[in-house]
């Protein structure tokens, strides 16, 4: 059944979003746990750094930027990883997942490309810079490096918690039934997901035929039979080898981001911040693909770690000068609502999301396993030209329906 001609492909659907509703259903009550125990140590800290008779603006700084973007990643990624990570072990485990490559194989040899490319894909849910790595196992040089450059189509785990705000706020916050609210925020982001994999077959095919032209090697591959999975390999290795080492990088390259956030946001240029002013200077292009400048400089700051995005929006919207959480999916939709956000921002945010630039992280792990500048400013540039043109002609439909109907 799972290999077969007419239920090979319904199956794995049905497998992503099973594992989305269970990620996205189990995170939710952990995530505000964590967020409310960190969230509290932050005035005992504050009022402990201003007790030495440090600057001001230095507690501020170290609280508020440094301190709260460690507790937002944290608390955000933490559950979620908890979750997926060993949800995708257990399937690797099982023996699933060859069996999903040998699935996709033939979309993938009409790409000219390499049937393992759907391995590393599989990877890049938890995180890009983990499939990447996982390019290794492509032998061909030139099937490896059109997999390292379409990774980052894939959503990793730190774009999860934007996708999955957003289409609960525009999508599906009328379905009032919890059970059915999650089940259809999973279908949404399911969704979202496989415009993702079709932008990644589409850009693997063009690199192809031009950058990197040739034929798709050999793909040889024996399904090995299913077995009982073993509950200590898949916790020590969805929980060490993968949550803690991609929560660590994560939080390593965000701290420093949330430092500079805080900066931004509170160094004044005549009446305004140096954030509303790089926010007004990018709203032209923002507006030109359906979204606005604070989210394009939410995007830009949040590029250490996707986690981060939404926070640094939300404190751009509100000019609370320090990265600020939301106490409900209800607060969080009439502030964006107020700001002008429309059916048109929601979904192009998620696109976005979905398609721009890797984050840091990736991009250095495209550096180290590439050990080329091109290959790493491609990229950089490809996703982020396909994600401002798939956004573009989004707008340009949304504005031809309005006006037709």
């Amino acid at each position: 059944i799972i290999t077969s001609k007419y239920f090979a492909i319904p199956s794995m659907l049905i497998m992503l979003a099973l594992v989305l509703w269970i990620t996205i259903s189990g995170a939710n009550y952990p995530s505000q746990i964590l967020s409310n125990i960190l969230f509290s140590v932050e005035p005992g800290m504050y009022d402990f750094l201003v007790g030495l008779n440090l600057p001001i603006w230095i507690c501020e700084m170290l609280v508020f930027g440094l301190y709260k973007t460690f507790a937002w990643v944290v608390s955000v990624m933490l559950p979620p990883m908890a979750i997926f990570f060993p949800l995708f072990t257990f399937l690797e485990d099982l023996g699933y997942l060859p069996r999903v490559a040998f699935n996709l194989d033939h979309l993938f040899k009409k790409c000219k490309t390499h049937g393992k490319q759907c391995l590393t894909m599989c990877m890049g849910f938890g995180c890009n810079a983990c499939g990447v790595i996982g390019c290794r196992i492509i032998d061909s040089p030139r099937e490896r490096l059109i997999a390292i450059l379409t990774n980052t189509f894939v959503p990793c785990n730190g774009r999860f918690p934007t996708l999955i705000a957003i289409s609960t706020i525009f999508f599906t916050a009328a379905i009032k039934n919890p059970f059915l609210s999650n089940v259809s925020t999973a279908i949404c982001v399911t969704l979202i997901i496989l415009v993702g994999i079709g932008i990644s077959l589409l850009v693997s095919y063009l690199l192809s035929k031009t950058l990197l032209k040739g034929e798709s090697s050999t793909f040889t591959l024996e399904l090995p039979p299913y077995r009982v999975p073993q509950i200590g390999r898949i916790i020590y290795t969805s929980l060490i080898d993968r949550t803690l080492f991609v929560l660590s990088r994560a939080v390593v390259v965000a701290i420093p981001a949330g430092v500079i956030t805080w900066l931004l946001a509170n160094i004044t240029i005549g009446d305004m911040t140096i954030l509303n002013h790089i926010a007004l200077f990018l709203d032209p292009i923002g507006k030109f693909i359906g979204l606005d400048g604070f989210i394009l400089l939410a995007f830009i700051l949040g590029m250490p770690a996707n986690e981060i995005v939404i926070p640094i929006l939300i404190m751009s919207y509100m000019a609370t000068g320090s990265m600020t959480d939301y106490s409900s999916l209800s607060e969080l939709g009439a502030l964006l609502t107020s700001h002008g956000w429309t059916y048109l921002t929601a979904l192009n945010l998620m696109i976005f999301s979905l398609l721009h630039w890797p984050c840091t992280t990736t991009l250095l792990t495209i550096k180290k396993e590439t050990d080329s500048l091109k290959w790493t400013a491609l990229g950089f540039i490809i996703p982020t030209c396909i994600a401002f043109i798939v956004c573009f002609c989004t707008r340009i439909l949304y504005d031809f329906l309005m006006f037709v109907f």
